[in-house]
């Protein structure tokens, strides 16, 4: 039997200005795309968060680009082939009370105004809480939480005024379950998921969403720079993290939760399996992180 041939087209749509491909009336195929987007990313000087910068720039993001670092902005900026502009904003989220004028600064750059805050920046932590000293986990603390809080506070009221606007921020898994050597870290991560979650609360209505990223081991330098019970850098890095997925994959993952406004994702290997354990089964976790080889 002789079948005609399919006949495509093309539609651009008025919201997210996405490519649709569309088969005899039906929807075919959706296309990612963030050109008519602007993204802020904490953290984008390396691991995630660059990598992060570059996917989204391959999709045509206008991005801002934030850390302590930047030098290593700068280079992160050339690499960000294909986007139609790329900002190098400093920041360093141990100074919450630099906040507001960094907002300013995003918004003189971009004045249609942000779509998409990452909270990417943060610190992580190895040790046992009975030898971390307390300045430690007021550290991890003070940069993971209370920075990435006051970011979000700070730009909260021009997303409202928009009536747009987009907080990722990238957790862990250790935001959903602990592992021993993270007490610091694992405290920080638990206490975002409580914050963002009643904020997206509280701002649904004023069409904010909130999508927290949650990887697992993800081969960075996260391990090499975590601070030990003294405040000084464990400069190794662990075995399980060597062995995680690249950040060029999480990235990925990330770009299409962030695309699809998911509230929650998890990336990573098999850890992500700890998860459902936590839920259904905790005390069977219990029992596998008690005997684990944990590094």
């Amino acid at each position: 039997m002789h079948h005609p041939p399919l006949k495509f087209r093309r539609r651009n749509t008025s919201i997210s200005k996405n490519f649709i491909l569309f088969k005899q009336g039906k929807l075919y195929i959706c296309l990612m795309n963030f050109s008519s987007k602007t993204v802020w990313i904490t953290g984008a000087s390396s691991g995630i968060g660059k990598a992060l910068a570059i996917e989204l720039a391959a999709q045509g993001a206008e991005l801002i680009l934030s850390s302590r670092r930047s030098e290593a902005l700068e280079e992160v900026k050339i690499a960000c082939l294909g986007a139609p502009n790329v900002h190098v904003l400093p920041l360093d989220l141990s100074k919450s009370e630099t906040m507001l004028a960094a907002v300013e600064k995003a918004y003189a750059f971009c004045p249609a105004g942000v779509d998409v805050l990452v909270n990417n920046g943060g610190i992580s932590q190895r040790s046992l809480a009975i030898d971390t000293d307390l300045e430690v986990d007021r550290r991890v603390m003070e940069i993971d939480y209370f920075g990435t809080v006051a970011l979000s506070k700070a730009i909260l009221p021009r997303f409202v005024k928009q009536q747009r606007g987009h907080f990722v921020v990238v957790t862990s898994l250790m935001g959903k379950f602990s592992s021993p050597l993270r007490s610091g870290y694992c405290g920080a991560k638990h206490a975002l998921h409580g914050f963002f979650d009643a904020l997206y609360l509280e701002h649904w209505k004023d069409q904010i969403a909130v999508t927290l990223v949650c990887p697992g081991f993800i081969r960075t330098e996260i391990s090499k720079n975590a601070l030990v019970g003294d405040g000084s850098k464990q400069e190794t890095m662990d075995e399980a993290t060597g062995d995680g997925i690249t950040a060029e994959q999480c990235a990925k993952k990330m770009a299409k939760a962030i695309y699809k406004r998911k509230h929650e994702v998890y990336i990573g290997k098999k850890e992500i399996l700890a998860i459902y354990l936590k839920r259904y089964f905790p005390g069977i976790l219990r029992r596998i992180l008690k005997n684990a080889k944990v590094t």
